[in-house]
């Protein structure tokens, strides 16, 4: 796997370096367009609507029409962006882990170690753990601004984006309204149809019937020599950064602990104090 951004956790003074990977991949068989006459390539160019010239994917800029106006946004406008530049997937807060509908989950990441020791990674991994919570995040990937779910997968601290609030859909169906009489047997009977299929998930268990089938279709057509030359139809890294060291993960426990209790209202002593010497 490469990593597909570098940077870190944060959270109070304590700052975790993590690489971050694709946590899936897509399997499907990838097809082309092509003409059903002779078989040729069905390209989509990129063509100027005021020149009409095809333009290079490097000299296309992006831009926002409010309908009577154009705003051009060019890279070094999205570079220059505080967000863009940030390295940080900062926790927002740490939430019962029930409470996050699955809904609003996205696409996963899975976090490694970019530290020349992976205690603070540890330790994080293991307080999520312990204290069954989930932290919310906010991070900068790919020029969007995004929140996550950070959590445990397997022994792995997994970040999986979420929606966000208004991009889920309010929903009513006015069916739904009406009132439904479910007698107690049919109720009997339908717990008893869903206690017949009852079985542990096993993902592993289940595979893509249309993917299958597709390949076996394409190798069947091409041992029947029924194929088209490819060449003849179709033609002929970022830098990476260096996450920074923890040098006290200890102090930088208590010093958090104890900047917490503060904007609380709390003394220095006791609980704080005691749930960071815990740690060590």
């Amino acid at each position: 796997m490469r990593a597909i951004w570098k940077g870190s956790v944060a959270f109070g003074l304590v700052n975790v370096p993590v690489k971050v990977y694709a946590a899936t991949e897509d399997h499907d068989v990838s097809l082309h367009q092509v003409h059903n006459a002779d078989g040729g390539r069905i390209r989509y160019q990129r063509k100027c609507e005021v020149c009409g010239e095809i333009v290079a994917y490097r000299d296309i800029d992006k831009a926002y029409d409010d309908g009577e106006q154009t705003v051009v946004l060019t890279p070094e406008d999205f570079a220059a962006l505080p967000a863009e530049r940030s390295r940080e997937i900062e926790v927002v807060e740490f939430v019962p882990s029930e409470q996050i509908d699955p809904i609003v989950y996205d696409k996963p990441y899975f976090l490694e170690p970019d530290s020349s020791s992976p205690k603070a990674y540890v330790l994080l991994r293991k307080t999520l753990e312990q204290t069954e919570r989930t932290a919310i995040v906010r991070f900068t990937l790919r020029q969007k601004t995004r929140l996550a779910a950070l959590r445990v997968h397997e022994g792995v601290l997994m970040l999986q984006t979420l929606l966000w609030a208004d991009e889920v859909r309010e929903v009513s169906f006015p069916t739904l309204d009406e009132p439904v009489r479910i007698s107690a047997k049919e109720l009997e009977l339908s717990a008893s149809l869903v206690e017949s299929f009852a079985s542990d998930f096993d993902p592993g268990e289940f595979v893509d019937e249309y993917q299958v089938e597709l390949r076996t279709l394409i190798d069947a057509k091409l041992e029947e020599g029924d194929a088209l030359d490819t060449a003849a139809t179709f033609g002929d890294h970022d830098d990476e950064e260096t996450g920074g060291e923890v040098i006290d993960l200890m102090e930088a426990l208590r010093a958090s602990v104890e900047r917490s209790r503060a904007a609380r209202g709390e003394g220095k002593g006791g609980t704080g104090k005691d749930a960071a010497g815990a740690a060590s």
